[in-house]
């Protein structure tokens, strides 16, 4: 069996419903997945929802719910929403779950028979809006008010567990210097470090039960008087549902994809806590930025959320495989935020998508078509024109097998694109809609044709993982294995990227086009009841 590969997205808080940034996130680790099992790797890709958190009580006491009723509905949405955007994760996690619980519950007795979770009071700022406690540095900074969402902070006295965190701190920052790549991008890294050497203090993990709580969440061990704190409670889902016979295997190096605003969380106290359990440390935390709307912040008062409907909006318009290229290719995945705008998306769907390889494939399929009725030609030489068309294929697998191991996912996207635009330049040279006008040079045209459309079936491999719709459209005109629904194959990556798989003589198919122009003169995609004026 293939080494294991297993990629998370944070668990998503049930309280609202999913929008643009949860499916971004989630979109990142479906393409690293699609692309490992397309290499041969044994992949889990594993999402889910966060809902033992107190405002989830609160929103559904608001709607005369129980927390579970309101928790349910919208935990409905996220999977509905990942359903729809062929998302291939193998397993959907919610918190209230009792396979998970029951694990954190283990894990917590654990660390308190060890003595890391030990019983003691606290005095700090409370981010209810967040559900976290802010250092007084960050809340002094801040003007006590949430670094996230501006809403006061409160000051908090109480009785809680704690875990250790300054008895891991040193080992996790010799850890940090010593592994490139653990937290993601670079800029992450050194302020995880900053931090770090500013000194830690011990995490809550608890919150003592209050007289009229509603019974949400999971008690301490042998207190009931305490339940475990949602983030704690939360970050063990990566290890509770792997953490069993039959997946065990998957935890020996996690790959973390998260929002930024969630690093401290993910880089420091969840290495720590897997530390003292003795477990394996992730091998990747990726933490990307924003996205904003036309230069503004999003937010529903402005009215520019990018919200599921709108979403649908752009997926109806453009397609699906041209909504997950613009959120890949343009997204935040740098340490800054990044905009999100109608005409920079037409202007990307057009020059990549349209005109880029969508268009290359119309002008050799109906070259093949008119040439030689349809049937692959043979090629006399694989270096022509200047061009090492093997070498060039090899290179384009080997750019894109690098990308993906640090997460570069625009240069994963490159790799396959630059075949794609070597035969748009080689069309250009070589002129064979000239050559064809004289049969004494039909083999010249042939030639030509095939490298073209061997060129196009590797970019299409390569591509699938971010383009499943339209690449296996693409592969299956030229008479090739399409990807399964997990971006599988039947054979592995580096063998189906070898050049010389396409055999002259199979039927190459014209089609409509795999990706029409748009006019950017059209009006933006927009829900319809925001049309109606709703």
């Amino acid at each position: 069996m293939s080494e294991p590969y297993y990629i998370t997205t944070p668990i998503y808080y049930v309280n609202d419903k999913p929008h643009i940034g949860h499916c971004y996130t989630t979109l990142l680790a479906d393409v690293a997945a699609r692309f490992m099992r397309a290499r041969g790797r044994d992949v889990f890709f594993l999402t889910g929802t966060d809902e033992h958190a107190e405002k989830v009580v609160d929103a559904a006491a608001q709607r005369g719910l129980t927390p579970i009723e309101w928790a349910d509905q919208n935990a409905g949405e996220f999977e509905r929403a990942f359903a729809a955007q062929r998302f291939t994760n193998d397993d959907f996690v919610r918190t209230t779950q009792d396979r998970h619980k029951d694990k954190v519950t283990g894990y917590i007795t654990r660390l308190m028979e060890q003595g890391d979770v030990e019983l003691g009071e606290y005095a700090g700022w409370w981010d209810a809006s967040q559900e976290e406690y802010v250092t007084e540095s960050t809340a002094r900074e801040h003007d006590y008010k949430s670094p996230v969402t501006g809403k006061e902070l409160e000051k908090r006295t109480e009785q809680n567990y704690f875990f250790d965190l300054p008895k891991y701190a040193e080992r996790l920052r010799e850890h940090i210097e010593a592994s490139p790549g653990f937290i993601l991008p670079e800029a992450r890294k050194n302020e995880v470090l900053g931090r770090i050497k500013a000194g830690l203090q011990r995490v809550p993990v608890s919150r003592a039960v209050k007289e009229g709580d509603a019974d949400w969440g999971i008690l301490m061990p042998g207190d009931e008087g305490h339940r475990i704190y949602v983030w704690i409670d939360a970050l063990f889902n990566y290890l509770s549902t792997v953490d069993t016979n039959e997946r065990r295997r998957y935890w020996h190096a996690p790959v973390h994809v998260m929002a930024k605003d969630i690093l401290w969380f993910h880089a420091v106290i969840w290495p720590c806590m897997l530390m003292a359990l003795g477990e394996a440390m992730p091998s990747c935390i990726y933490a990307h930025s924003y996205w904003i709307r036309e230069g503004r912040k999003m937010s529903k008062s402005l009215g520019n959320f990018i919200d599921l409907p709108t979403i649908d909006a752009y997926v109806d318009a453009f397609g699906l495989d041209a909504w997950r290229w613009y959120l890949v290719n343009h997204g935040p995945l740098a340490a800054t935020d990044s905009d999100f705008g109608y005409g920079r998306f037409v202007e990307v769907y057009n020059a990549d998508l349209a005109n880029g390889i969508g268009n290359a494939s119309s002008r050799v399929s109906n070259m093949i078509a008119k040439y030689f009725d349809g049937a692959c030609p043979k090629a006399e030489a694989t270096t022509h024109a200047g061009r090492d068309w093997p070498a060039l294929a090899g290179a384009a697998l080997e750019s894109a097998t690098e990308a993906l191991d640090r997460l570069d996912f625009e240069a994963l996207c490159r790799a396959g694109l630059s075949l794609s635009n070597e035969v748009d330049g080689y069309i250009h040279e070589t002129e064979p809609f000239k050559l064809a006008k004289d049969e004494t040079k039909l083999g010249d045209v042939g030639t030509i044709l095939y490298n073209c459309a061997e060129a196009l079936r590797i970019a299409a491999v390569l591509l699938s993982c971010t383009l499943p719709e339209k690449m296996s459209e693409l592969l299956g005109r030229m008479g090739q294995e399409a990807p399964g629904e997990d971006g599988s194959f039947g054979a592995q990556l580096e063998e189906l990227c070898t050049w010389g798989r396409l055999e002259p003589g199979t039927r190459i198919t014209k089609g409509d086009a795999l990706y029409p122009r748009w006019d950017a003169k059209n009006p933006e995609p927009a829900p319809e009841t925001q049309e109606a004026g709703a």
